[in-house]
């Protein structure tokens, strides 16, 4: 999510468009900005109550005779509101909700916040609606824009699909099935599990990728999920860790499989889907903007590994319909969530409310 920022920046300022990013001295953005070449203003400290924050940013915002703010985090609303006001700034500030909130934010404080908001961003209907619910905005002041990803970057024509499976070991006649995720719980990692078990019992020609590793404070559940694997004892499941050839570990797979129990978006799957692959999804959440099943993948009942193992062996069983449904994958992908397409939308926005 953070990282996003950055794609975003470097799209508009492709554009022509002068951008600063403000984030938090010596945070990941703060490094790549450094390495990017980004122009980029940084605070010591963010949160509801920074005083010392928010007299630096009064500064850079009377210094930067900025058209409009656009934040990726509504806890930033703390500083931002505050710093305009004193400024008597009346320009625009857009917020993008990137994760649902379980708090009411409806109280005189947050009404206060939210008044200052030109538009909120929600990045799928199910946040779209969390917003109506927890925040003090009106339905006229949010708008559905998705996240995204480089589909030129992402083309299955590019890359060679035979490259990790050599790497890896697998047999060309095989078929490959994996998840890419952090070990984290909630993921879905279990029930990937349980129906690779199930169908490696029936199916002698299947592969299973695991693609990912622990966040900090995450081993302990790593660990419990290999030790699953192992105590179902599926040889033919391979951990990989973390990898940075995502493009080309999507090329090896022929099926995607993306289990989370609870997902705002799923920048994954579109990834996934850029390359062309057929996808089997929980039926939760943000996913449901992405994959329309029947035509570019499978949703299953989240939770339900013996649902999961049986939409899988629906397109194990049929080659046609994995091909059928990763060009549609690959058609959805580029016409909804391509950057370019989605800096266009943005763009436009922007210049609605410049007058």
């Amino acid at each position: 999510m953070e990282m996003f920022t950055i794609t975003a920046a470097e799209k508009l300022v492709r554009r022509g468009i002068a951008t600063d990013i403000l984030c938090l001295e010596n945070s990941r953005i703060h490094k790549a900005c450094l390495e990017k070449g980004l122009s980029v203003h940084t605070l010591k400290s963010g949160g509801s109550f920074a005083p010392l924050s928010v007299y630096k940013l009064i500064r850079i915002l009377r210094n930067g005779n900025y058209s409009l703010v656009h934040t990726q985090a509504s806890k930033d609303l703390w500083l931002l509101v505050p710093a305009l006001k004193a400024t008597g700034s009346r320009i625009p500030l857009f917020l993008t909700k990137q994760v649902g909130s379980y708090i009411k934010k409806k109280d005189i404080l947050h009404k206060f916040l939210y008044n200052r908001v030109t538009v909120a961003f929600a990045i799928s209907e199910i946040i779209r609606r969390n917003l109506l619910d927890t925040c003090p905005l009106t339905e006229e002041k949010i708008e559905l824009l998705h996240n995204g990803t480089d589909t030129r970057k992402f083309d299955p024509v590019l890359f060679d699909k035979q490259k990790v499976r050599n790497e890896l070991c697998i047999p060309p006649d095989c078929i490959v099935l994996g998840m890419l995720a952090r070990f984290s719980p909630g993921k879905g990692h279990e029930e990937f599990i349980e129906a690779a078990a199930e169908l490696s019992a029936r199916h002698l020609n299947l592969f299973f990728l695991i693609v990912g590793e622990a966040s900090r404070g995450e081993e302990e559940y790593a660990a419990s999920v290999k030790n699953l694997a192992e105590a179902k004892s599926i040889s033919n499941m391979i951990f990989t860790g973390f990898r940075s050839d995502t493009p080309d570990v999507l090329a090896a797979l022929d099926i995607f499989v993306f289990p989370s129990h609870s997902e705002a978006f799923g920048i994954a799957l579109v990834e996934a889907m850029s390359m062309g692959k057929p996808a089997v999804c929980s039926n939760s959440d943000g996913i449901l903007d992405i994959v329309v099943d029947g035509e570019t993948g499978l949703l299953f009942e989240k939770k339900n590994s013996g649902d999961l193992a049986q939409k899988l062996e629906k397109l194990i069983l049929s080659h046609g319909t994995r091909n059928t449904f990763g060009a549609n994958a690959r058609k959805r992908a580029v016409e909804m969530f391509d950057m370019e397409y989605l800096t266009d939308k943005v763009i436009k926005i922007y210049k609605n409310h410049l007058g």
